[in-house]
């Protein structure tokens, strides 16, 4: 007999709701879109034509207060409000899934983490770029051995937008943690840490390029690993030539490998995970493996973001392992903000 799907409250049907998390919980078997909270009248159109059985609701104290109907709170609003909705839900003993950056603060998201761990409720992190088809690529090659011992890792996150978007993600208020270092960033050091574990040393460059511009929209980012790996990290709204996605070196062979994972593009354009090619990449997009003289395309891993949900609702309902070890998220939180310290002082900084 199936099992009754566990019904999701989702706060916020921005982009990181409506592109990201609605759609990838109605696809996951065994989850149910059951409440969003959104006040805009546009987004709840929205809702009613993409999610027709999903409950609008105009703010939070409604879906806490219908806590016993729910099973899973995903938090999707503006970064100031991650860790008070977290804690909301902490308190009433929902599961919870926060999208990145965890907390706007290291010391917030420790907290956070901390205070889940007290009351015993599940709290993940939306590190959604694990599950993207060229790091998983990278993640295969590099742990087959393929490169041999690996001396630098570079990685992008590039873009060109040379005029400034209205939004929070653009102002420099307390709490927004807007500004690329923050929402770009808190993937490339994520994806690094994954590949290369921990940090030893982090030098930063962090500017304003655009005119009027409250935080940085160009950084640079360098990390030492215990392990001996540099990880070179660019992140850019001001970028008018893209560089390679990725390119690893070493001893034995490179990889390169140019544009963007596919999914978030399809889910914008209504794509949904299952169908025919999901997370797939033409071959003429394949990333190179070799050297100058002798390169070959290696096929892309598909990219898989639907994981995410399938491994978490596993979690609730067996007990297996969360996606993201939010532990893990609150250690990219330390490097953003030590990557912000170095770029201040101009110097490198060791990670205490």
């Amino acid at each position: 007999m199936a099992q009754t799907p566990l019904r999701v409250g989702l706060l916020g049907y921005g982009i990181a709701g409506r592109v990201f998390h609605a759609p990838l919980v109605a696809a996951t078997p065994g989850l149910r879109l059951d409440a969003v909270v959104t006040r805009d009248p546009e987004r709840r159109a929205q809702l009613a034509a993409e999610h027709p059985d999903a409950r609008a609701l105009d703010d939070p104290d409604q879906l806490w207060q219908a806590a016993d109907t729910l099973d899973l709170v995903v938090v999707a609003t503006p970064n100031r409000q991650h860790v008070p909705m977290a804690r909301a839900a902490l308190a009433a003993g929902l599961p919870v899934v926060v999208d990145k950056p965890l907390a706007p603060t290291a010391a917030e998201g420790r907290a956070l983490v901390a205070e889940a761990a007290a009351a015993g409720v599940p709290l993940t992190v939306f590190q959604n770029r694990r599950w993207d088809g060229d790091f998983r690529t990278v993640r295969r090659l590099v742990e087959a051995g393929e490169l041999g011992r690996v001396a630098r890792f570079e990685s992008r996150f590039e873009r060109w937008r040379p005029a400034i978007k209205p939004g929070w993600r653009e102002s420099a208020a307390p709490g927004e943690a807007g500004g690329a270092l923050f929402d770009l960033g808190a993937h490339l050091v994520d994806q690094a840490v994954q590949l290369f574990g921990p940090v030893q040393h982090v030098y930063a460059e962090v500017d304003r390029r655009r005119p009027g511009a409250e935080v940085d929209d160009d950084a640079f980012v360098a990390l030492t690993h215990a392990g001996g790996v540099r990880s070179h990290l660019w992140m850019s709204a001001v970028t008018a030539q893209l560089g390679p996605r990725f390119r690893v070196l070493g001893d034995r062979a490179a990889y390169t490998s140019y544009g963007l994972d596919p999914q978030e593009a399809a889910l914008r354009d209504g794509g949904r995970p299952g169908t025919p090619g999901w997370g797939e990449v033409d071959p003429d997009r394949y990333g190179r493996l070799g050297d100058d003289g002798d390169l070959r395309a290696v096929p892309t891993e598909a990219g898989r973001y639907q994981d995410f949900y399938t491994q978490l609702a596993a979690a609730l309902r067996d007990g297996a392992p969360l996606p993201v070890d939010p532990a893990d998220s609150v250690k990219v939180v330390e490097l953003i903000e030590l990557a912000h310290q170095a770029a201040a002082q101009g110097v490198t900084l060791p990670v205490p």
